[in-house]
């Protein structure tokens, strides 16, 4: 077993219920300087999950490096997404459709925005209020940004995080009836352009592997799709007796699953 205190192991993976679902739960790699994370890391936050009541788990989507000690762990892989990289060289003009501006968000923002995730994506893909507000505090520095039409409401919003050198497109989303219109590519610009001012080297974003129509929009836009995809991985804890690798059983295919950036 490592010497890593116990204490120090459960903060290096942040734990939250799937879209408020107290049986289901997400963990997403800490982003800190201990070290990589280690089969005996998750073992113990899958143990606390146990006693908790949780009754499987999903991670975030993971880069080929993250996933060893999950899958050492038992674990399987319940979706693969594309990963996309802007080098923030050339950014393109995206201007707001007439009537749409776009301005930073507030906190009586986040319902309004959270309405425009229920209906723009499919309910395993949606975020909670949880969910949202992981987003905003997974990087040191935070841009979130709403698009509102001539009357104030919102129709779309993105949420862009920077940590050190690394950008992040980690949220966006417009609602159905004002797809279409260029209001995701403008708000893909602004906040590809506020990486870029505040020191971010790249940006990365993920979809889903059968997402055409985004990942056309962040081909067009001047992302490029990475050889190496990511990863949703799943555990089931029911029965399992605890342990690397006991017991685990292969997601269903309807089974939840994290929420990946992705516009409309």
């Amino acid at each position: 077993m490592s010497a890593l205190p116990a204490r120090r192991r459960s903060a290096r993976l942040r734990v939250r219920p799937w879209q408020g679902d107290a049986r289901v739960a997400h963990v997403t790699p800490a982003l800190d300087h201990l070290g990589p994370l280690t089969v005996d890391d998750v073992d113990h936050v899958l143990d606390d999950l146990r006693r908790r009541g949780y009754r499987s788990v999903i991670t975030a989507a993971l880069r080929a490096p993250d996933r060893g000690p999950f899958l050492a762990a038992g674990f399987v892989e319940a979706a693969h997404l594309h990963l996309l990289l802007h080098d923030l060289g050339d950014l393109p003009a995206a201007a707001c459709p007439p009537g749409i501006g776009i301005r930073r968000a507030r906190r009586v923002d986040h319902a309004r925005a959270l309405a425009v995730d229920r209906a723009a994506f499919a309910p395993f893909w949606r975020l909670d209020e949880a969910g949202l507000v992981e987003a905003l505090s997974a990087t040191a520095s935070v841009h979130f940004q709403v698009a509102r039409d001539a009357d104030g409401e919102v129709v779309g919003y993105a949420v862009c995080g920077r940590t050190g050198p690394n950008g992040y497109v980690q949220r966006l989303a417009v609602a159905p009836e004002h797809q279409g219109r260029g209001i995701g590519a403008a708000l893909l610009v602004d906040g590809l352009r506020w990486l870029r001012r505040w020191g971010a080297r790249d940006a990365l974003v993920n979809t889903q592997e059968d997402n055409a129509r985004s990942l056309r929009l962040y081909q067009r836009l001047g992302f490029v799709v990475q050889a190496e995809g990511l990863a949703v991985l799943q555990r089931d804890l029911v029965g399992d007796g605890g342990g690397s690798g006991a017991g685990h059983r292969t997601a269903e295919p309807d089974h939840r699953r994290p929420a990946a950036s992705e516009p409309r």
